[in-house]
């Protein structure tokens, strides 16, 4: 499989996710504009969502935009909530060893990631990817990948842009985000206050009420979310993990789950999914955060689209540099 086939992502099945997106939105601003502040905007930071890099899934959350998904099948409950499996995380968060970087500098990460070419249909395939995210959002992100299979097969490593919401076959040249999360709260209510004042930036199509969106109080949520992608020293990490606690509508998923490493698992199923679901998966035994996957639906059938496993993380001076 070439670069071009792992990356690219279905237009139709995007599409689709921006045209529901799109009418969501318009349906919550006719109800809130009433309730907003006259003149009031909403600061946001430009955040970054790599459309189809690696193959990873392209899944469109937006805090206010919580639209309820399909639930497959009868499940026992679970032997505990997922607020207690973000608290046993948060503990687990508090014994890692703390990285440091200069904005200069770029966090690196490696993982596994198994998804399908189309959405709901086709084989699946793994691939072990390595990224380099820029510490202080003054680079773009660069990135390489493999076959699991081939451990001699390594692409060029070549930059990773942010894709337009409205057109994802464009890509945007603004630079990503810092991945360096070092100026966090690590007290869960300042955290939370902080994240209201900066949101995420979701790359909302023209057509969306940015105020309707940013300005929901479950926005905090989605950019707790979003910092997972780059490096949390150990204190913030683990009063996000409690803010995520707080969340409503996370559930556990039953039964024993297999990340795309092959570690075993618990799974905490987030809300705020359009056209599908979003887990984060923690270690059974030990609640380290593991990595995420993404399903569709489709028909009234979930179908798994893609899973990432974290392997490694580390702060390096250069994209290419390996730790």
């Amino acid at each position: 499989m070439t670069m071009n086939e792992i990356e690219r992502s279905p237009q139709g099945f995007e599409e689709q996710l921006l045209r529901d997106l799109t009418a969501h939105v318009a349906e919550r601003a006719e109800t809130a504009s009433a309730a907003r502040p006259a003149g009031r905007r909403t600061r946001f930071l430009r955040g970054w969502r790599l459309a189809g890099a690696f193959g990873l899934a392209v899944t469109l959350t937006a805090g206010a935009l919580a639209v309820q998904t399909m639930r497959l099948g009868d499940q026992p409950p679970p032997t505990a909530s997922a607020s207690e499996i973000f608290h046993l995380a948060a503990d687990a968060a508090r014994q890692q060893p703390e990285l440091t970087a200069r904005p200069d500098q770029y966090v690196f990460t490696e993982f596994l990631s198994t998804t399908r070419e189309l959405p709901d249909s086709g084989p699946y395939n793994t691939v072990r990817a390595q990224l380099w995210q820029s510490a202080g959002g003054v680079a773009y992100t660069q990135g390489r990948y493999r076959p699991e299979s081939d451990p001699n097969g390594w692409g060029e490593l070549r930059e990773l842009r942010m894709r337009d919401a409205g057109d994802p076959w464009k890509e945007l040249d603004a630079f990503q985000p810092p991945a360096y999360h070092g100026d966090l709260p690590t007290d869960p209510d300042e955290l939370l206050r902080y994240l209201r004042e900066h949101p995420v930036d979701l790359h909302l199509p023209e057509a969306a009420d940015e105020e309707a969106v940013y300005g929901d109080e479950s926005m905090a949520y989605t950019t707790a979310r979003s910092m997972l992608r780059g490096y949390v020293p150990p204190r913030a990490l683990a009063a996000l993990f409690e803010l995520l606690a707080r969340e409503p509508g996370a559930v556990v998923i039953s039964g024993d789950v297999v990340d795309a490493a092959g570690r075993h698992g618990v799974a905490i199923r987030m809300p705020g999914v359009i056209g599908g679901n979003d887990d984060f998966l923690f270690d059974r035994d030990t609640h380290v955060f593991l990595g995420r996957r993404d399903s569709v639906v489709r028909n009234g059938k979930e179908s798994l689209y893609s899973a990432a496993a974290l392997l490694r993380i580390a702060i390096v001076d250069r994209p290419g540099q390996l730790p």
